[in-house]
């Protein structure tokens, strides 16, 4: 057996040349895909809900600690199987047109490709679903409902899809990194021992692969998630620091910094009037939101 032999060669080899592997299994990796993506985000939701608090720009105590771990899973639990589904069948199909009739060599090509236009694919399903999740998650006191009503109420479908291109920017590097690299080392360990790897066998490649990924594009993944959890920047206030700094307005009324968390404390008649007036707003002292009372 030669070691560049892939890992479908030899599983064609041991089920027979009349048995083409990706016709075979195209239609079982769909539904089992799903299950798996459902499986996966539910055990591992208390580490994400820790991982997002940990990454929002409120810290972690703030942002709910370890209170309320499970906020925000019936939006994974709704959006895991679409998404893991939408990704395999976009990912078996990409990579079963590439590997026709091309080189073995080519086949870590191949699987980048197949990876990247996935993840396009499943974040038109994912972002939604991740939007409303990582809000909940920085809110436990708001349920998954609430969540999603503000959402749309206050930025309409567009405030579902913040964040798609950061995902994507994310995703896309996180799949060029783990998918051919779990590639590899399943076509290394069954060169290795002779036989197609094992379903353990391949678990173990998938989780150093992802492992790897993951440590690779924290960075891509911290950005995503403040860019997520961020709302509407108050029109009436520049942002770009010449009187006061525009405001963030984060899920749970969070403010971003102490000079925004400064704008919604109460004053006292007349103070800041100059200052109010300069950026046409008008609004009573004790207003919970007075930079946006007329935005």
């Amino acid at each position: 057996m030669e070691p560049r032999q892939s890992w479908a060669a030899l599983a064609v080899s041991e089920r027979g040349p009349g048995l083409p592997v990706a016709k075979e299994t195209r239609r079982p990796r769909v539904p089992a895909g799903g299950v798996a993506g459902v499986c996966v985000d539910l055990i591992l939701f208390p580490l994400d809900t820790v991982k997002t608090r940990l990454q929002s720009p409120q810290g972690f105590r703030k942002a709910g600690g370890f209170r309320g771990i499970y906020a925000g899973v019936p939006s994974t639990a709704i959006g895991s199987f679409p998404n893991a589904a939408a990704f395999f069948i976009t990912y078996e199909n990409v990579k079963s047109m590439l590997h026709h009739n091309s080189a073995s060599y080519l086949a870590p090509a191949a699987h980048m490709v197949a990876a990247s236009l996935a993840e396009v694919v499943a974040c038109l399903i994912r972002v939604p679903s991740e939007v409303v999740k990582q809000r909940a998650q920085v809110s436990p006191s708001s349920s998954t409902l609430q969540i999603l009503s503000r959402t749309l109420y206050h930025e309409g479908i567009q405030g579902l899809y913040r964040g798609y291109k950061s995902t994507v920017l994310r995703e896309i590097p996180f799949s060029l990194v783990q998918f051919p690299l779990w590639e590899s080392l399943k076509d290394l360990w069954s060169w290795k021992q002779g036989h197609v790897v094992d379903s353990w066998q391949s678990a173990v490649c998938g989780a150093f692969a992802g492992g790897f990924a993951a440590a690779v594009t924290t960075p891509l993944d911290v950005a995503k998630t403040r860019i997520m959890l961020a709302k509407l920047v108050c029109r009436c206030c520049p942002t770009d620091g010449r009187d006061q700094p525009g405001r963030l307005h984060l899920p749970g009324d969070i403010r971003e910094d102490s000079a925004a968390a400064a704008l919604t404390q109460p004053r006292p008649a007349g103070e800041g009037a100059e200052e109010e007036s300069a950026h046409g707003c008008s609004f009573p002292p004790a207003a919970p939101y007075p930079c946006c009372s007329s935005c």
